[in-house]
């Protein structure tokens, strides 16, 4: 089967240091493979952030609450409204599932149990994630 079962993109950036709060979910987003480099369509660093903010006063949003509010930040920021469609918010929404920054609850999203992002990362990716993904190549490397 070529159709991967988990996949993850990791990449290691300099330092933060004096980043505005868009530039630093930018690079968590970057650093997660949830963005690719030079991706004009950044949508996702929106969501994020919606989500970072729903967190913070324990709500769940529907896809339509959330793409309500990335249209009002990225308009009140001068944004490109490309990547705004219903079918890119659910795919953006997709990737923080699968790497279990969002979970869905009744058709609702929030950041994973409402829990801190760097919690979030240690348990379920670092933790959970990685050592899966190492098990498996080492597993092929074996058979070889």
């Amino acid at each position: 089967m070529e159709e991967p079962l988990t996949e993850i993109t990791l990449r290691r950036y300099e330092k933060p240091y004096q980043l505005t709060k868009r530039e630093l979910l930018k690079k968590i987003c970057l650093s997660l493979g949830l963005l690719q480099p030079a991706d004009s369509r950044d949508v996702v660093i929106d969501i994020l952030q919606i989500m970072i903010d729903a967190k913070e006063k324990k709500l769940l949003l529907s896809s339509e609450e959330i793409k309500n509010q990335v249209i009002e930040i990225r308009k009140n920021q001068n944004l490109s409204l490309n990547g705004i469609a219903d079918s890119n918010i659910r795919r953006q929404l997709k990737k923080l599932r699968d790497i279990f920054i969002v979970e869905k609850i009744e058709n609702k999203y929030r950041i994973n149990e409402f829990e801190q992002l760097e919690k979030i990362f240690e348990s379920k990716i670092e933790k959970f994630l990685l050592p899966q993904i190492t098990e498996r190549i080492k597993e092929y490397l074996k058979e070889l």
